[in-house]
């Protein structure tokens, strides 16, 4: 078992939490991990995902990096909003809104995001924030468009059909229920490859099913309209992708599309066997990706200290909340 995953589900301690407040007054609950001053690293989770989905980055990254990372909007600790507060443009929002509130004015980081978080990414490649403090990026298992078009997740024939069980599936407000041996196996199909150890499903699994279906279901209409093709030739920053081959939630042919439009694309590495999960399916080749971008593009050392005074005197995570 990897190093980087622990079997009793203890989280990371991080050094400081705030809240973050978007441009709609949306509360993003924020970790900082590891120390002020070291080189900054910001993750972005996936749809119906929170911030334990990046434990085993955390670990191993906070040792000599600053790690930051948030729950989106309505996911984990940052409250759900209104109806109309879902949108890609929100998730630009509540991005540039972290990054405002965890790094100095022009400051650097890299920046990775996991499907949904990817496509966050992408959604904020025009804003100034992102121009202002993305030295590189890493897309993990994500996808710009077409994404109930191209899912395998239906096992029917390519078509209109199963594209409108798809939607309907991301569209679900069905409460998920508890953990049990039959939802673990549905999740592993549906987002795990074959050959995903049994600890690692679990650990999504908790994940996902501690995502409130008031969240789920309004970030699954957005998903199932998905349209961020012309983003993605905007995003003018060198950028690395990562997919796995089995991944039927956002199969490899998204990865491949992102690579042929990436204007400053740094290549494509498919991870066999791995499924749509790979943060927490290959956590040392996402990690081992962020480092190396961090040593190529990010000055040794880091860009400065992080915006806030870090950890308080008692040891424990200072609180904050940050405009």
């Amino acid at each position: 078992m990897s190093r980087l995953l622990r079997r009793d589900g203890t989280p990371p301690v991080p050094t400081r939490e705030l809240t973050a407040l978007s441009a709609d007054g949306a509360r993003i609950h924020v970790e900082v991990h590891g120390r002020d001053g070291a080189p900054a690293v910001v993750l972005a989770h996936g749809w119906t995902c929170s911030t334990r989905f990046w434990d085993a980055q955390i670990r191993d990254l906070a040792v000599d990096h600053r790690v930051v990372v948030y729950d989106q909007r309505g996911h984990g600790r940052s409250p759900a909003v209104g109806r109309e507060g879902y949108s890609t443009d929100a998730l630009a929002d509540d991005l540039e809104a972290v990054l405002a509130a965890t790094l100095s004015p022009g400051e650097k980081a890299v920046i990775a995001g996991h499907s949904m978080g990817g496509m966050t990414i992408m959604a904020a490649s025009r804003r100034a924030g992102l121009r202002e403090h993305a030295a590189a990026v890493l897309l993990c298992s994500t996808g710009s468009s077409r994404l109930a078009a191209e899912s395998l997740v239906v096992p029917f024939r390519a078509g209109a059909v199963r594209s409108g069980v798809t939607r309907a599936i991301l569209r679900a407000k069905a409460p998920l229920g508890p953990v049990t041996p039959i939802s673990r196996r549905i999740l592993k199909y549906a987002t795990m490859g074959a050959g995903s150890a049994p600890d690692r499903v679990d650990t999504c699994a908790r994940i996902v099913h501690a995502c409130p279906r008031g969240a789920r279901a309004p970030w699954g209409h957005v998903l199932a309209e998905l349209e961020l093709d012309a983003d993605v030739r905007e995003l003018r920053v060198p950028t690395a992708v990562i997919a796995g081959t089995e991944d039927r939630m956002t199969p490899p042919v998204h990865a491949r599309a992102l690579a042929a439009a990436l204007p400053e694309c740094l290549g494509l590495t498919e991870l066999a066997g791995m499924g749509h999960m790979t943060p927490v399916e290959a956590p040392e080749a996402v990690t081992a990706k962020i480092r190396e971008l961090v040593t190529a593009y990010l000055p040794a050392g880091g860009a400065g200290a992080g915006a806030g005074t870090g950890a308080g005197t008692d040891g424990t995570a200072e609180k904050e909340e940050v405009a």
